[in-house]
């Protein structure tokens, strides 16, 4: 009972099904990897299926989410609001991210929020069994321990940056990191949408000034688009930027 009531809370069908936990190749990428057969079966009878659409929450900040998400298919930006009412992107999960363990481990109300960014396709796994997974499999504990210490990292860089990089720095960086990580068969344009918006809120800049210096890149030739779409057509002059030159 306790489970039903929480996937009605977070919207999902409990009776909705995917593919089995032990088949899927989605969990190679983090730290579900290290879970035995066993352990995977005991999972794909417990965790249940959602379907989020472009534009729609995930989680929000202030809830408490009792369990942890496994992105099958899709993209999110994770946000915060700040004091002032500002929002700061502070990452984009993709395809193969687990979501929710800190807030999970803490037993705290999740200080994120998670917006989708196209269509996803997401497994929830409540905590009851993700904690005795935990406690049982080391080499999954050390894992997710691991995933947490990595996450600290970035939030610690994504700190200084603010403090010693520029906004055109920032920016510059930014385009190499969405090149480097959603365009793996470097197609012609970045296979991620990101509004100008989106972009102000991850490097911490006005939207206006944002919008100015993506201009400016691409008035030198530097970016393109099309549609909302980005490519570099210059990343030599990029990195350059990126560096501070």
């Amino acid at each position: 009972m306790i489970f039903v009531n929480i996937c009605i809370y977070l919207n999902i069908n409990p009776s909705k099904t995917m593919s089995k936990c032990e088949q899927c190749i989605v969990r190679q990428l983090n730290s579900l990897q290290h879970l035995s057969k066993e352990e995977l079966l005991r999972m794909s009878n417990c965790k249940t299926s959602k379907i989020v659409k472009k534009g729609e929450l995930l989680f929000d900040e202030g809830e408490y989410v009792n369990g942890i998400f496994c992105i099958k298919q899709g993209t999110c930006k994770i946000s915060k609001i700040s004091e002032n009412g500002r929002s700061q992107i502070i990452g984009l999960v993709q395809k193969g991210s687990l979501l929710g363990e800190r807030s999970m481990l803490s037993e705290e109300a999740s200080n994120l929020k998670a917006i989708a960014l196209d269509d996803m396709q997401v497994c929830f796994i409540p905590k009851e069994e993700i904690i005795r997974d935990l406690q049982k499999n080391p080499n999954f504990s050390m894992d997710v321990l691991k995933t947490m210490a990595d996450n600290l990292k970035k939030a610690d860089n994504l700190i200084v940056d603010m403090a010693h990089k520029t906004v055109k720095q920032r920016l510059a960086e930014l385009i190499l990191y969405l090149e480097s990580n959603f365009n793996p068969m470097k197609k012609s344009f970045i296979d991620i949408h990101l509004s100008r918006k989106d972009f102000a809120d991850i490097i911490g800049a006005a939207t206006e000034s944002t919008i100015r210096l993506l201009t400016d890149l691409k008035r030198k030739e530097i970016i393109a688009y099309k549609g909302k779409y980005i490519s570099i057509t210059n990343s030599r002059a990029l990195e350059k930027i990126a560096k501070g030159f």
